[in-house]
């Protein structure tokens, strides 16, 4: 008996090439431009707009103490190789407080994209504080212990809202957790509160009232809130 044997065929070779045009053809698909249209519609802040919420997938920082944690974030940002891009690592965290409306998480998000804006590559989450409680509350089939170790070891962590759930014990010990994490690693971290900073210990207990001041630079946003301002507009 005889075996037919068939001459091996590269990926480059003239039959390849042939099919690959066929089945471009027959799915109206230019080889000559769909590459370059793909690439020209992509950007670093394309990417991060997908995963913001849309009212801030065009925020802007523009409070100078807002702009000069960006600065020093990136600042310290590192390249993981040789020619690779600069990412998030360690750095100052800020802690932003203000009444309802005063434009807190608006700069926060801003920050976010001001630093993908500045080439540095930003691995990052953003959750309301009643929202992470929420999530981390033990129920069955979840792994809040997992889910917590994931949030508190992200390179940047928006944490909005900071103050507005119902204090309790087991708030305040998660809190506790969460941030004790991020101080020991010198993780950057934006908080948001709608309390004072003078009033933000009471709510939070000693042990985050002072971690907090010695990981947060301190701004307090004007009392205005700019939704009414701008509704009545």
């Amino acid at each position: 008996m005889r075996t037919r044997t068939r001459e091996p065929q590269t990926l480059g070779g003239a039959g390849t090439l042939d099919r690959l045009a066929r089945i471009l053809a027959a799915r109206n698909i230019d080889p000559t431009t769909a590459v370059a249209e793909e690439s020209g519609a992509y950007s670093p802040l394309d990417a991060l707009a997908a995963g913001m919420p849309p009212r801030y997938r065009s925020a802007v920082a523009d409070h100078p103490q807002v702009l000069g944690w960006v600065a020093e974030v990136a600042a310290q940002a590192v390249a993981p190789g040789t020619g690779a891009r600069r990412q998030v690592a360690t750095g100052p965290s800020l802690l932003m407080a203000g009444v309802v409306g005063a434009g807190k998480t608006h700069q926060a998000y801003g920050a976010v994209r001001a630093l993908v804006g500045a080439g540095v590559g930003v691995r990052w989450r953003a959750t309301t504080a009643a929202d992470l409680y929420a999530e981390l509350r033990p129920r069955a089939g979840a792994d809040s212990e997992r889910e917590l170790a994931a949030i508190s070891r992200v390179p940047l962590l928006i944490l909005d809202d900071l103050g507005a759930a119902k204090a309790s014990e087991w708030v305040e010990e998660i809190t506790y957790r969460l941030v004790n994490r991020r101080y020991n690693h010198c993780l950057p971290t934006l908080i948001t509160s709608n309390l004072a900073i003078s009033d933000l210990r009471a709510h939070v207990g000693d042990r985050v009232a002072s971690r907090l001041a010695q990981m947060t630079k301190r701004v307090e946003f004007a009392p205005v809130d700019r939704r009414r301002t701008r509704t009545a507009a």
